[in-house]
């Protein structure tokens, strides 16, 4: 609401009572009030990150040639003819990234098993990445997007809520992409303990924890 102005009286007008002055203030805040006042907050309402990329089941995965911590390319089409699970994390080396890492380490035998390689790909240059994975024994593929094209293909990248403010940043994302190169399974948005297991449940994959 913008403030009420008074008005200034001149010297030769008149002071007006206390009543009526309430009276004059309370019928400007209608004004303001009014649907055709002002509406400055409306875009507090809008519904944030509905210009974000959402890839649906059956859509072409976004193909993508990047470095990995080793400075070797890898692209999308090397691993065509299998599935491969692709995930996009904000940033190497803090806690909830590492801990979605590391439950990806531990459940890699199961995946590879199950005939599922993985990616993980990040804004991280690629000297960050080999950090991480020295620091954490990772043993799948950490791939570096600092332009953030890749992220923002798949919708890992656009507006989000953090800490109740709008922002454009990382959406941590998990993307099964089938055998033919196309979408399986999206998950968009999620929360770094625990996704790995949901992840599992949702392919049949039977993990550590026997899921």
């Amino acid at each position: 609401m913008g403030a009420v102005c008074m008005e200034r009286l001149s010297g030769a007008a008149p002071k007006k009572s206390r009543g009526a002055a309430k009276e004059a203030t309370a019928r400007r805040k209608v004004d303001t009030m009014s649907p055709m006042g002002n509406n400055s907050d409306k875009t507090d309402n809008k519904d944030f990150g509905a210009d974000n990329v959402r890839l649906e089941p059956g859509t072409v995965a976004p193909p993508f040639s990047l470095l990995n911590d080793k400075g070797e390319t890898v692209s999308l089409s090397d691993y065509k003819g299998k599935p491969v699970l692709v995930y996009f994390y904000p940033r190497a080396n803090t806690p909830g990234c590492t801990t979605e890492a590391c439950d990806f380490r531990d459940e890699s035998a199961a995946l590879n098993d199950a005939g599922v390689d993985v990616i993980g790909i990040s804004p991280d240059k690629p000297e960050k990445l080999a950090t991480f994975r020295s620091d954490h024994g990772l043993e799948f593929e950490l791939l570096s997007n600092p332009d953030k094209d890749v992220l923002a293909a798949y919708g890992a990248f656009g507006e989000k809520k953090n800490y109740g403010k709008i922002v454009q940043g990382v959406i941590r994302s998990t993307f099964l992409v089938d055998a033919e190169g196309r979408i399986e399974k999206a998950w968009y948005n999620v929360h770094a303990k625990g996704h790995v297991q949901r992840v599992l449940r949702e392919l049949g994959v039977a993990g550590s924890e026997g899921n």
